[in-house]
């Protein structure tokens, strides 16, 4: 059974720490997103670097190998989201009263970069990847990519729970995203992936797999997986913020980064000068009947995953 515990927990792990990591670093002032961005993307050289010689070999370490770089680059690519320096040329909320046909297409305005950024992405780990034995790395990413389409989507077609972990200078995204106690796609969201998941561990557990293809099976499953779950924590009252408390600034009692003065309050965003930016109302907030003409909140999920 460890053969199978071992990708399950590595895959958890990475999965927790790398977000915890993109909240925490997104969550610095505003100054600090230069020096993020820039060793962001040393680090990203190096994982595209090690997703290339790992996809010529089919041994474990190779499979971790590349799991772990198909993480990185996706977490990287996220980052740059949330730092806000690779967003859209729409920065603005959506208009009240606006159709949705309308209002989905300004809500792809204000990501177009960085989904044009994503897709050149998939394009490349393919490419690279190409032909090789090893494809593990690129299905990381693929996975990442799709489930935090379908979350994204999930998001305008309107859900009750709404994330919190967005920085002020993005908060203009939660008006593009009605709440609502359900949606139609959401059932198809987490069923099809489910499916997908079964068949991917009993490929794994069938007794003609590779001792890599268990390896590789297991980890993007597992990957998967969760990004099922972070599908749920958009509809059903779980604390899942607790997971990473400990990458996400302190609150007071009104909701704002905890250490701030009263006299910040009424500041938002972070300026090109570095100063304070504020977090948008917490999840308990977020659960509460909505009154303006257009709640919610848009952009990104985590995988939401990291």
């Amino acid at each position: 059974m460890l053969e199978y515990g071992y990708p399950v927990l590595f895959a958890l792990g990475l999965w927790w720490f790398s977000t915890g990591v993109v909240l925490y670093l997104d969550n610095l002032p505003g100054r600090t997103f230069g020096w993020t961005m820039l060793g962001g993307t040393a680090v990203l050289a190096f994982a595209v670097f090690a997703l290339v010689v790992s996809s010529t070999s089919t041994s474990l370490s190779a499979a971790y190998i590349a799991f772990t770089s198909g993480v990185v680059v996706w977490g990287v690519l996220e980052m740059s989201y949330f730092t806000g320096l690779l967003t859209g040329p729409r920065k603005t909320p959506c208009p009240p009263g606006c159709v949705a046909w309308k209002r989905f297409g300004l809500a792809i305005l204000t990501s177009l970069y960085h989904e044009f950024a994503v897709l050149s992405a998939v394009a490349f780990l393919v490419v690279i990847s190409w032909g090789e034995p090893n494809q593990v790395g690129t299905w990381t990413f693929v996975v990442l990519w799709l489930m935090r389409w379908s979350a994204k989507l999930n998001l305008f077609l309107g859900v009750p729970n709404l994330n919190d972990w967005l920085p002020e200078h993005l908060a203009y995204l939660k008006s593009y995203m009605p709440k609502r106690s359900m949606n139609l796609l959401f059932p198809i969201s987490v069923t099809v992936p489910t499916l997908i998941v079964v068949l991917m561990v009993s490929r794994a557990l069938s007794p003609g797999a590779s001792e890599f293809e268990v390896v590789s099976l297991i980890l993007v499953a597992t990957l998967l997986a969760l990004g099922i779950l972070e599908h749920w924590f958009l509809v059903l009252p779980l604390p899942d913020e607790a997971l990473w408390a400990w990458a996400l600034p302190s609150r007071d009692a009104d909701g704002a980064p905890g250490g701030e003065a009263n006299s910040e309050s009424g500041r938002s965003g972070t300026r090109s000068d570095g100063s304070p930016r504020r977090m948008v109302a917490s999840r308990k907030a977020s659960r509460q009947p909505a009154t303006s003409p257009s709640p919610g909140r848009g952009g990104a999920p985590i995988t939401e995953l990291p």
